[in-house]
């Protein structure tokens, strides 16, 4: 068992999100996007309004998993944003764990809760989108059961720079 805790996030959580949104980020991506593009990725304060919009109006519904007294990862899921897609699919629109925590459960932790809560909401599939370069992000979306949808292969820009992702999906149960 984990010994994290899950709990919804609050306006006073916006921070930690977002400071644990972009150490994860640069982390992640260091080595597969320039540097100079990497910088324009580490603006904590852009993604601190971000999210406290998000907790704010619950777009998407927010969770943060707790470490003793430390937010130490959050997941930020919903109904899928595709067009198209039927009302009973649900997206993970975000899951990150700080990279200090990263193969200690977090990731597993937040997505049982996000999987609890999109449950709740009626939702019987569930997607999300992952960058093809991102091989420690698909590897923890395979292992939980997501199978890449290669036909949805697109290229998003994000920050300025050109990211390609895949849809993966799998049933919520």
């Amino acid at each position: 068992m984990s010994s994290f805790q899950v709990r919804p996030a609050t306006l006073r959580d916006a921070k930690a999100i977002a400071q644990i949104h972009t150490a994860s980020a640069l982390e992640a991506y260091r080595g597969l996007v320039p540097d100079d593009q990497l910088k324009s990725m580490s603006s904590v304060e852009k993604r601190q309004a971000y999210w406290r919009e998000a907790i704010e109006y619950c777009e998407p519904q927010v969770q943060v998993a707790i470490d003793g007294d430390k937010i130490v990862g959050f997941v930020g899921f919903d109904r899928s944003r595709d067009e198209k897609s039927r009302p009973t699919t649900g997206e993970i629109w975000a899951i990150y764990a700080a990279p200090s925590h990263w193969g200690q459960g977090v990731g597993v932790t937040l997505w049982d809760a996000a999987r609890d809560g999109l449950a709740e909401e009626g939702c019987t599939n569930v997607t999300a989108w992952v960058p093809l370069r991102n091989e420690r992000a698909l590897r923890f979306h395979e292992m939980a059961g997501f199978k890449r949808e290669m036909s949805t292969a697109k290229t998003n820009i994000i920050g300025g720079i050109k990211i390609e992702e895949v849809r993966l999906k799998r049933p919520l149960n």
